[in-house]
């Protein structure tokens, strides 16, 4: 039996983890992950995944994948989470300038409700500290 990613920890997963889940040796975690409930959803993330579908056909598809995940683990972007963020980017001084706001906002939401991130990108690697989240690599 494949373990799920984040060792039973809910996981947000960026637009990095979900581009990446149907590669070799990535496929069989991500669905441990999705049959044990932990993948959350952004809705950020949500956007981006959106914004990249080829067609209305693929849209459709992400929306509907998309929806059915945010009924089991939300992470929505409070006043709370970006105010976070914020503290957060004023901690990292000078790796900020390299770190998209998106993923600033997406990891403050992710660490607000106790949740890590899923990912395949730096950037939340250097969030975790300040912002106190599991960084959870894909």
């Amino acid at each position: 039996m494949t373990a799920p990613y984040g060792g039973g920890t809910p996981l947000v997963f960026d637009t990095s983890a979900w581009n990446r889940q149907r590669a070799p040796g990535v496929r069989e975690r991500w669905l441990a992950t999705l049959d044990a409930g932990l993948l959350a959803v952004c809705p950020l993330v949500a956007l981006e995944v959106l914004r990249a579908a080829r067609d209305e056909a693929q849209f459709a598809m992400f929306d509907r994948d998309l929806s059915a995940l945010a009924h089991r683990n939300h992470a929505p972007v409070t006043a709370a989470a970006c105010a976070a963020a914020q503290s957060a980017t004023r901690e990292l001084k000078g790796a900020r300038r390299g770190i998209p706001a998106l993923d600033m906002a997406i990891a403050a939401a992710a660490a607000e409700r106790g949740f890590g991130v899923l990912h395949h990108d730096r950037h939340f690697d250097l969030l975790s500290g300040p912002l106190g989240f599991q960084s959870v690599r894909i």
